[in-house]
């Protein structure tokens, strides 16, 4: 191809990935290095924005699309987001990391699980089997399952690991209560429990995805310098765990825009 023809298809490339952007959008596109925080109501093009900044990273200034990850909060998320960055870019969206925080940090998982105790070919305990587990803890407890039902001690724990709190800092935290104290004993049984069981659950996906990030520096670097650009949608979403890794991840290049609605919730972090 010779140089004018490329130049041409170039610029037509271009002209698509920028075509309709407002003023707030293009300046958010083009804005390449460093943080950037978009702010902006429902249904007025946020994930626009992340779609077409990734298109422009990689037509635009020439950055490999393996260096480039983006993260979403549902698969269904997911799937437009690849599926719009195809449309822009072509086949080369396809050597991206584009998933949800769970899928980014099961690919992790595979690979590095191994150094913080388990085996790589560990499972992920669903909804039932979590209930299950929960309810042959209380049984060798010896708790009542009418005054802690599975659900309650579930939705405990979930909030316990989303605040990045181990067993012992749960019953830290319980400052005497007993029901919270109780609770603290069945989540430290229930976590042996899982290991045991060479599982994890929904939101262990995620803690020991920054286990592993905090404790193997080598593991850590490798991921640092493979995403040194990351985009994050739905962001006022993120919980204290999910925050830290992507804090983890980004904070050696800088790279980093999230999209958030402010009207859904304070974007906290």
């Amino acid at each position: 191809m010779s140089k004018q023809r490329f130049y041409d298809k170039w610029r037509i490339q271009m002209q698509n990935i920028l075509e309709g952007l407002n003023k707030s959008q293009y300046e958010a596109v083009v804005t390449a290095e460093g943080p950037s925080l978009v702010i902006a109501g429902a249904g007025s093009g946020k994930t626009k924005v992340l779609t077409h900044k990734i298109a422009y990273l990689i037509d635009e200034k020439g950055i490999s699309p393996w260096n480039i990850l983006a993260i979403t909060f549902t698969n269904k998320a997911a799937n437009e987001m690849k599926n719009r960055i195809e449309k822009l870019i072509g086949d080369k969206s396809n050597e991206m990391w584009i998933g949800t925080f769970h899928s980014i940090c099961v690919r992790i998982l595979r690979r590095y699980i191994d150094r913080i105790g388990f085996d790589k070919s560990f499972v992920i305990f669903d909804t039932g089997d979590q209930k299950s587990l929960v309810k042959q803890t209380l049984k060798e407890l010896n708790i009542d399952d009418k005054l802690f039902t599975e659900r309650g001690v579930l939705s405990e724990i979930s909030n316990a690991k989303n605040e990045m709190l181990t067993p012992e800092g749960y019953l830290a935290r319980a400052n005497g209560e007993y029901r919270k104290e109780k609770i603290a004993t069945i989540y430290e049984l229930y976590q042996k429990k899982l290991k045991q069981n060479n599982g994890l659950d929904f939101d262990d996906i995620i803690n020991n995805t920054i286990q592993i990030l905090m404790e193997n520096p080598d593991a850590l670097e490798y991921y640092q310098e493979k995403f040194k650009y990351v985009l994050v949608d739905e962001y006022q979403d993120t919980n204290k765990a999910q925050f830290t890794l992507v804090v983890l991840l980004s904070s050696r290049h800088g790279n980093i825009t999230v999209v958030g609605d402010n009207d859904q919730r304070n974007l906290l972090f």
